[in-house]
């Protein structure tokens, strides 16, 4: 099956940050999480692939096609979703629409409507007079109003509550069961992706430091937690991260059976969340 998005050695340099080498794809029918602490590059490849900025080098496919010679026709199949609201304040939902729906030749004004009335979205209302929650409910029915095959979204869920939250995670999980549309999902809320993302694509400083299956990352580490005193040089060397907090130690490491058996007697071992594997793995060492 071909892939929707096909990211390789893709690279931008500015004077005090670099994205270097970032190289991943996606397939129909799938959910990516993209993820990084705030200034690890995120929004920067996002507009890369968007086209706003130039890449310094690398490839960016999408739908097969390359932007630099297809980027009307790449776009008007591509629904994005921002962290911010970026529609007229003074315009109500009737006409922003009126503005945004001839730009897309695939256009189901059926569509729009059914998804407003399942958000619950007067359309006389204005912009201004939306809620964030609200705001971002608008943003994603203009998204899937012209039959987007690629949703990208930019910290969507940021500074919702729990239960608009959920409610558009649903959304997300069902726009995905056709298995022809897939969703890039950029967020540092990682929580979101625990339930929905079928892959993760993880980067710090600009670097890739892996991109894989969510159930292959979640396997692939251990949460260890056990008395301090029973740790020396060698077990910390296998840790990728940890903390020390009263008489007790919590660290991920890589799902290694040997180091398990050193510690078996003096620790307990979990599943991590994508949470404690993207903390651990940026800020190392954290002491209570």
């Amino acid at each position: 099956m071909s892939n929707i998005l096909e990211v390789k050695n893709l690279s931008k340099s500015y004077k005090e940050f670099s994205l270097k080498n970032i190289s991943f794809s996606l397939e129909p029918g799938y959910i990516m999480g993209f993820i990084g602490p705030n200034g690890a590059g995120k929004s920067t490849t996002i507009k890369l692939l968007m086209n706003l900025i130039q890449k310094d080098s690398g490839e960016i496919k999408i739908f097969n096609k390359t932007l630099e010679k297809n980027e009307k026709e790449i776009k008007d199949k591509i629904g994005f979703v921002y962290d911010e609201n970026y529609f007229y304040e003074e315009l109500s939902l009737r006409e922003i629409k009126n503005i945004i729906a001839p730009h897309y030749k695939s256009w189901d004004e059926k569509e729009f409507n059914r998804y407003i009335k399942e958000f619950n979205l007067p359309l006389k209302l204005k912009i201004k007079e939306l809620s964030k929650g609200m705001k971002m409910k608008y943003s994603l029915a203009i998204a899937l109003s012209h039959h987007a095959e690629l949703i990208i979204m930019d910290e969507p869920t940021s500074g919702l509550d729990p239960v608009i939250r959920s409610e558009l995670l649903d959304v997300l999980y069902d726009i995905i069961q056709d298995e022809r549309r897939s969703i890039l999902f950029s967020t540092h809320i990682t929580r979101d992706l625990d339930k929905i993302a079928d892959y993760i694509t993880f980067i710090d400083k600009g670097e890739l430091i892996f991109t894989k299956t969510k159930d292959d990352i979640l396997e692939s580490y251990r949460l260890v937690k056990g008395d301090k005193n029973k740790l020396d040089s060698e077990i910390k060397k296998h840790f990728i991260g940890f903390k020390e907090h009263g008489f007790g130690f919590e660290a991920l490491i890589y799902n290694n059976p040997t180091l398990k058996a050193a510690l078996q007697d003096s620790a307990i071992f979990e599943v991590p969340t994508l949470e404690d594997i993207m903390v651990y793995s940026v800020r190392g060492n954290i002491n209570d």
